[in-house]
C-alpha cells in the first residue's frame, strides 16, 4: 500500500488556480496533502489537495501561479501537508506561503527544521486563559479594550480609517516594551505596503526578532488562503519547542476569507450568505483555534480586519469577531473629525475589562468614560438643532467633559512622525487612568479643548494649557 501511495499522476484539467489530476487506483494523496505539478519546461507548482472527485481523481488548489501548466503534466504526491522552515534561522527573513525566501538573502542552513502548516490546536486541557494585560501604550486601547497576553485582538475598520497604521504602531510599541519574537503575516497586502513594512523594520532594528510571511494581493488566491497557516507553523514552533512568547500579527484576515470565497467558487461549491463560501465558519475556526497559549508560552494575536462597505453585520466580520477576546472598532466618522487613532470608544470592547482582571479603579474609570461619551452622543442631535446653550447646566458640563475626553484619547504615533513631524507618544496605563479620572472630576473644565488634543499624558496637556495664555499675550504685544 505504501508503494502505491507514491505513484505519479497526471494533470487532467487546469482552471485558473484549480488543478484536477488523475492517479492510479489506491494512490490518491490525502486531503490537505501537498502535491507537486511538474511542467514540461522543468518548472514546478505546489498545490494542496482539496477534494477527491472519485476513486482515482482529485481536485487541488495551486499555491503558486499555474501559467504554463497543461493536461498531461506529471503530478508527484508529497509526504503529507506542505512543510515550511521554522526556528532561529528564519528570524529576520521574508518567506512566502511555501516557505521559500523572498528577501534576496543567503539560503537557509541545510539543518533548518521543517514543520507542516496543518496541525491540530493544543488540547483544551493544556491551554491557558489570557489574564495578564498586554500594555500597548495606546491610551484608548489600554483603557477601553485592553489586550491580554495569549489573547486574540481584532482591529475592525473600513477602507482608509487606519488599520494598517494601528498594526504598525503596535509592532513599534511591542518592540519598545515587549522585546519578544514577532511573526507578521501579510495576507493579501499591497506590494507597496509589504515593501514599506520591510524597510521600516530594517531601519528600526526589529527585523532580527521578526519573521515576515507574505501572500500578497498579486499572488494566486491559494497563496493568500494558506499564508496565515505558514505564519502559524512558525509561531507554534517557537511556542512549543522553545517555550517562547510570540506576537502574531495578521494584516488582513478579511483577505483570507476573501481568498477562500474565490477558491470555493472555483471548486464548484454553491455560495452561502452574501455570496460567501458555505465553509466560512469552519475555515475561520481552523485558523483561529490554533492561536492558543499553553503552559509556559503564549501566542498573542493582533489581527486587522477589513469591513466591506463599513457593514459590521457582514458574515465574514461577525464570524471573525466571535473568536476575538478584544475588538477594536475604527470609526470613519471619528477619522473625519480628526480623532486619531479613530477608535470608537463605545463599540470597542474586551472581555478583560473586568475588575477582577484590570482592577476596580480601571474598570470604574472606563465605564464612566463610556457613559459620558455615550451621553454626549445622545445629545448631539439636540445640539445640532438648538445649540449647546439650550442644554441644562448638568448636560453642558457632561458635553464639555466628553469632548475633552475624546481629545485626550487621541495621541500621535511613532510610525506617522515622518508625515506629521510630531514625535510619537507611548502612555502608561496608570497615566491614562489618572488623566481620564481628572477630566471626569472636572479638573480640566476650564481648559481649552485644543490643549488635550494629540498629547500623551495629562501633564503634557497641562504644560500646553499653561503656555496658551502666555503665547496669546506675547502675540498681542508683538502686534
Amino acid at each position: 500500500m505504501q508503494e502505491t501511495r507514491h505513484q505519479q499522476g497526471q494533470v487532467t484539467a487546469v482552471r485558473g488556480a484549480v488543478v484536477d489530476a488523475a492517479f492510479p487506483a489506491g494512490a490518491l494523496p490525502r486531503i490537505e496533502d501537498c502535491i507537486v505539478v511538474r511542467d514540461r519546461d522543468g518548472g514546478q507548482v505546489l498545490a494542496e489537495v482539496q477534494a477527491h472527485l472519485d476513486a482515482t481523481n482529485l481536485r487541488a488548489i495551486a499555491l503558486q501561479a499555474t501559467g504554463g501548466l497543461r493536461r498531461g503534466d506529471v503530478v508527484e504526491p508529497g509526504q503529507g501537508p506542505l512543510q515550511v522552515p521554522v526556528g532561529e534561522a528564519v528570524l529576520g527573513r521574508l518567506l512566502d506561503v511555501t516557505g521559500s525566501l523572498r528577501d534576496g538573502g543567503d539560503p537557509l542552513p541545510a539543518q533548518t527544521p521543517l514543520r507542516p502548516i496543518h496541525r491540530s490546536p493544543p488540547p483544551l486541557a493544556e491551554q491557558t486563559a489570557a489574564t495578564a494585560l498586554f500594555a500597548t501604550g495606546i491610551k484608548v486601547i489600554d483603557l477601553l479594550a485592553p489586550l491580554g497576553q495569549g489573547g486574540k485582538a481584532a482591529m475592525f475598520g473600513g477602507a482608509g480609517v487606519g488599520k494598517t497604521v494601528l498594526v504598525m504602531e503596535l509592532i513599534h510599541a511591542m518592540e519598545q516594551s515587549y522585546r519578544g519574537l514577532s511573526v507578521f503575516a501579510g495576507v493579501g497586502e499591497r506590494t507597496r505596503e509589504g515593501q514599506e513594512l520591510l524597510a521600516d523594520m530594517q531601519q528600526s532594528g526589529v527585523l532580527d526578532r521578526t519573521v515576515l510571511v507574505y501572500g500578497q494581493m498579486n499572488e494566486p488566491p491559494g497563496a493568500r488562503w494558506r499564508v496565515p497557516f505558514t505564519a502559524l507553523a512558525v509561531a507554534e514552533y517557537f511556542r512549543d519547542e522553545q517555550q517562547r512568547n510570540v506576537l502574531l500579527l495578521m494584516d488582513n484576515v478579511f483577505r483570507f476569507v476573501q481568498a477562500g470565497a474565490e477558491l470555493s467558487g472555483l471548486l464548484g461549491r454553491l455560495p452561502s450568505r452574501v455570496g460567501y463560501q458555505p465553509t466560512l465558519a469552519g475555515e475561520v475556526a481552523a485558523l483561529q483555534e490554533r492561536i492558543a497559549s499553553v503552559h509556559g508560552a503564549a501566542v498573542t494575536a493582533i489581527e486587522a480586519v477589513y469591513v466591506p462597505a463599513d457593514d459590521f453585520t457582514d458574515p465574514a466580520v461577525t464570524t471573525i469577531a466571535a473568536h476575538a477576546d478584544s475588538t477594536v472598532v475604527l470609526s470613519r466618522a471619528m477619522a473625519a473629525e480628526g480623532f486619531y487613532p479613530a477608535i470608537d470608544p463605545i463599540a470597542s470592547s474586551s472581555i478583560l475589562l473586568d475588575p477582577l482582571v484590570v482592577g476596580e479603579e480601571h474598570a470604574r474609570v472606563a465605564i464612566e468614560v463610556r457613559r459620558t461619551i455615550e451621553h454626549y452622543r445622545e445629545l448631539q442631535d439636540v445640539i445640532a438643532l438648538l445649540g449647546v446653550e439650550e442644554l441644562g447646566s448638568a448636560d453642558r458640563r457632561i458635553v464639555g467633559r466628553a469632548r475633552r475626553l475624546q481629545r485626550f484619547l487621541t495621541q500621535p504615533f511613532a510610525v506617522t512622525e515622518a508625515f506629521t513631524g510630531v514625535p510619537g507618544r507611548s502612555v502608561a496605563v496608570a497615566d491614562t487612568i489618572a488623566g481620564c479620572r481628572a477630566i471626569l472630576a472636572g479638573q480640566c473644565d476650564a481648559w481649552q479643548e485644543s490643549s488635550l488634543y494629540m498629547v500623551g499624558t495629562l501633564e503634557e496637556a497641562a504644560a500646553r494649557e499653561a503656555k496658551g495664555p502666555a503665547a496669546k499675550a506675547a502675540g498681542k504685544a508683538a502686534a
